[in-house]
């Protein structure tokens, strides 16, 4: 975890860009348009102030590719090339381990085993390197896309599986094999195989072409959807192409597996392919996290244009910038990148790019001609892409379409503009209905749920809570610093705040940890002691509370002469705001002490006295008040 950086890591998924100290991004855990996700690389953390999620590099990697710790850790050791020692697992364990990770594991040694038998058996080498060669494929590219075959007979992948331990019913939940009439068989049999790997690598499923001319056998085959693989949630070619996605802030869409590999040969990285369908939302955040940049490129036929069209106002919805390249006729993006090298067919794109609702427009009124009724037909389909596009973020844009639209189609731009708000209407109306019915459903009595005393659970904070959780801020992150007439503002906290006035079980649990190791040690813990703390539920706090504050930006300073506090400043005023809050709290608790004594003392002297304390109390109380304001003390002060 010393060794991992969280820029590396997390702009392995997310293209990130700096802002001040830190890092930003549009979040990989929900659908925005405007970033609110923020790295730390100084603190070794993440938090986004869209979903709230939070965390650090092993978190990130866990939450992103849905993994358990353990197997973040794998992954964490094996992006580093850090070896691991691990205790050696009991039978129970590896048991235990195989029905948790099941198809993954089976993925992984199907596709190596697929790959050893395209590379070194004679058939493979025969049938499946043939055709590989044929359509041009070096060796170098076989091996990074781990391109691999299945032999024609002997089921020979079922039985090298159960060799190695894989059950029939496994095999078959992967679609590797299948059961007919009590014999299993291989399902890609006589095929090459392409492995789909996620963003990291790990292998989700699998694709694979037919050879040999056979009308009862599809061409193409897929795994079929399990635990693992979700065909609407992956790009083909995603783990090859990221980092030059993110690099050239573009990526290329095209239709099939070969033509991801054929364009990766010929030097143009940035592609992945939608395998045949059209878009989807989750397949959009995925290339999202890396660009807003889609430009996709179809064959100029009939069935590549509709294949062209789908999908697309979703990624108007989500603010992409689409654009698309029909190749020339009889040209895919695998025969046109080898016939004419990767500086003509960066040109060729360049060139001949055009914008979806131009694109939408020129295709349409090609098909409807002078037919009235498709005219109207695509006046209304024009009109819903145009009302796509968000008109807040992307006003003069919406507006150059809502004008190009109206000439093209010659049609009165006013009343074009009317049906495009009428589309806007009826989905924000739609929208509105289908949370008036999530609302409408029946929820949970909260008040039946018997109430856990873990002090792990997250409960809705209060501001005592809060400001709790600010002493214990300030003490991991400024602890070690100088604070006057003190050693350290750790010494300085150790003697003026009393555990007991810590309500939260949880933050008097964490501060008595802190103070006990800086008695024992005689130095504040690290901050990672607590950023990776064994407990998640802490981890998951500390990374939200430890967060940077946003950093001011040099606009600010330029425009409005608005500049930052120095580090130094910022420390010290946390540290007083914070100890005064305490200060007033015990102040306040002796005040109710004095009250309650006052009423049942007799004796007129010691009546004197505490008044006396009393007032010189409200004296100090005014004070802290008048010095802080009264809003971070309010809630204190009406109970």
């Amino acid at each position: 975890m010393n060794r991992a950086d969280i820029v590396d890591v997390v702009g392995q998924f997310v293209r990130l860009r700096k802002r001040g100290t830190n890092y930003i991004a549009n979040c990989p855990f929900h659908n925005e348009k405007t970033p609110s996700f923020n790295v730390s690389p100084a603190k070794g953390i993440y938090k986004c102030f869209g979903c709230g999620k939070a965390g650090n590099v092993v978190t990130f990697v866990q939450e992103h590719e849905k993994l358990t710790y353990p197997e973040a850790i794998h992954w964490l050791a094996d992006h580093y090339k850090i070896k691991l020692e691990e205790t050696e697992r009991t039978p129970e364990q590896q048991q235990k381990q195989l029905a948790e990770e099941g198809l993954r594991i089976l993925n992984e040694f199907a596709a190596t085993w697929l790959h050893d038998t395209l590379l070194n058996a004679e058939e493979g080498q025969l049938i499946g390197m043939s055709y590989f060669k044929q359509r041009g494929f070096r060796k170098e590219i076989i091996e990074r896309f781990r391109l691999g075959y299945n032999p024609e007979h002997g089921e020979a992948f079922y039985r090298a599986a159960v060799n190695k331990g894989y059950s029939g019913d496994i095999l078959e939940r992967a679609g590797l094999a299948k059961n007919r009439n009590g014999m299993y068989h291989d399902v890609y049999r006589g095929r090459v195989i392409f492995p789909i790997q996620s963003m990291t690598g790990r292998i989700l499923g699998f694709g694979a072409r037919i050879l040999k001319s056979n009308e009862k056998a599809p061409k193409y085959i897929n795994t079929p959807e399990n635990e693992i693989y979700y065909k609407s949630k992956v790009l083909y070619g995603m783990y090859q192409s990221r980092q030059a996605i993110g690099k050239q802030d573009e990526c290329l869409l095209v239709e099939g597996y070969t033509d991801v590999i054929s364009l990766h040969q010929g030097g143009v990285e940035n592609v992945v392919s939608s395998s045949g369908t059209s878009l989807t939302e989750d397949q959009l955040r995925l290339i999202g996290q890396l660009t807003k940049n889609l430009t996709i490129l179809y064959d100029g036929d009939a069935a590549g244009i509709k294949a062209a069209l789908r999908g697309l106002d979703m990624a108007l919805s989500q603010s992409f910038n689409v654009q698309l390249v029909l190749l020339p006729e009889g040209e895919d993006p695998d025969s046109y990148v080898q016939k004419s090298g990767s500086t003509k067919f960066h040109e060729y794109i360049k060139e001949h790019k055009q914008d979806v609702i131009s694109f939408r427009l020129q295709v349409g009124l090609n098909e409807a001609g002078n037919d009235p009724i498709k005219r109207s037909k695509l006046v209304n389909e024009i009109a819903e892409s145009i009302s796509r596009i968000n008109k807040a973020e992307d006003f003069s844009l919406q507006a150059h379409y809502s004008r190009e639209a109206a000439r093209k189609l010659n049609v009165d731009e006013a009343g074009l503009i009317n049906l495009i708000n009428k589309h806007i209407r009826e989905r924000i109306e739609n929208e509105q209905k289908h949370v008036r019915k999530e609302e409408a459903l029946p929820q949970p009595d909260l008040l039946a749920i018997p109430q856990d005393e873990d002090i792990t659970q997250n409960k809705t904070a209060n501001p005592d809570e809060l400001q709790e959780w600010q002493l214990l801020r300030i003490l991991i992150e400024n602890g070690h610093q100088p604070y006057e007439g003190f050693d350290s503002v750790a010494k300085m906290v150790e003697e003026q705040v009393e555990p007991e006035l810590l309500e939260d079980p949880l933050i008097r649990r964490l501060f008595l940890e802190y103070m006990d190791h800086y008695s024992r040690f005689g130095a504040t813990p690290e901050l990672h002691y607590f950023i990776n703390h064994p407990d998640q539920f802490i981890r998951d706090k500390m990374a939200s509370l430890l967060h940077p504050r946003q950093d001011i930006s040099n606009k600010w300073s330029e425009k409005y002469g608005i500049e930052s506090s120095s580090d130094n400043m910022i420390y010290i005023n946390d540290v007083d705001s914070t100890l005064s809050y305490f200060k007033l709290k015990k102040i306040l608790i002796i005040q109710n002490q004095l009250t309650s004594k006052l009423i049942t003392e007799k004796d007129p002297i010691a009546q004197q006295v505490m008044q006396k304390k009393f007032i010189e109390l409200r004296q100090m109380e005014r004070e802290i008040l008048k010095r802080h304001g009264t809003v971070v003390f309010k809630s204190y002060k009406n109970k």
